[in-house]
């Protein structure tokens, strides 16, 4: 059975192209969880299509930081683990991700394998999704032993994300990494895999202005993911600023539909 979250999104992309994802990290290290909980609602406020909610260092428990955020909205949130540390029962769903190009069989099924009976028992919807790194890959590419795609050979994450495709995965997500520079994954590449794949492409990392997300929809992508962005202008604008950049990708996204 289809469940309610993979429903919602692919309803969304049928209807409107391309959805915006927010991505937020309650790291009690760096971010206090009122903190996470604004940024959450102005994301909602500004358009945002879902949240997800993870990182790749995860200090301590997630679970009163997810529950709290799944009582501010309404839209959906996903969990989008690091590790073992980043898997909850209140989020309404969960990206069950392989790390594909990793040189460490513990990210691409050994960690999936640990955090799997809990996954099952709790009940909580599960959505495959295939992820891949793309240099400079920045945190997320060195915990998870990510041998990153270079930049200018977009041929190469196109034959991973077929074999994900044919694995049946639901998704691909192409990663460069949090607060990557240069305007995240390249628009060739992201054209490249997406004219390969008949599944939605994720992609984020470096996407930090409108610019930079209409040109990924444009290119290909069904989904852009911003995160550092968040953490850096939402509190500061009321997140108008991150309207403005929802608001430029449903327009690009409308023109696929």
């Amino acid at each position: 059975m289809t469940g309610k979250v993979w429903k919602y999104i692919t309803e969304k992309l049928m209807s409107e192209g391309a959805c915006h994802f927010s991505l937020l990290d309650p790291d009690p290290l760096s971010t206090s969880i009122e903190t996470v909980i604004e940024l959450a609602t102005l994301a909602e406020k500004a358009g945002s299509d879902a949240l997800m909610i993870g990182g790749s260092t995860i200090f301590g428990v997630i679970d009163d930081a997810v529950a709290k955020i799944g009582e501010s909205v309404d839209i959906p949130t996903i969990l989008f683990p690091g590790n073992i540390t980043g898997v909850s029962e209140h989020a309404d769903a969960i990206f069950f991700m392989s790390l594909l190009n990793s040189t460490n069989p513990y990210y691409i099924i050994g960690a999936q394998a640990l955090a799997a009976p809990k996954i099952k028992l709790t009940g909580i919807e599960t959505i495959a999704m295939a992820y891949l790194m793309v240099a400079p890959g920045k945190t997320a590419s060195w915990v998870g032993d990510a041998k990153p795609f270079l930049r200018d050979k977009p041929k190469l994450p196109a034959m991973y994300a077929i074999a994900a495709e044919l694995l049946g995965m639901k998704l691909v997500y192409l990663e460069a990494g949090s607060g990557a520079e240069g305007g995240g994954v390249p628009p060739e590449m992201i054209a490249t895999v997406s004219k390969f794949i008949d599944i939605p492409l994720i992609t984020g990392g470096g996407f930090n202005d409108e610019k930079s997300v209409v040109t990924a929809v444009e290119a290909g992508a069904s989904i852009v993911v911003q995160g550092t962005y968040l953490e850096k202008h939402v509190q500061k604008d009321g997140g108008e600023g991150l309207a403005k950049i929802v608001k430029g990708l449903k327009k690009a996204g409308t023109k696929r539909v």
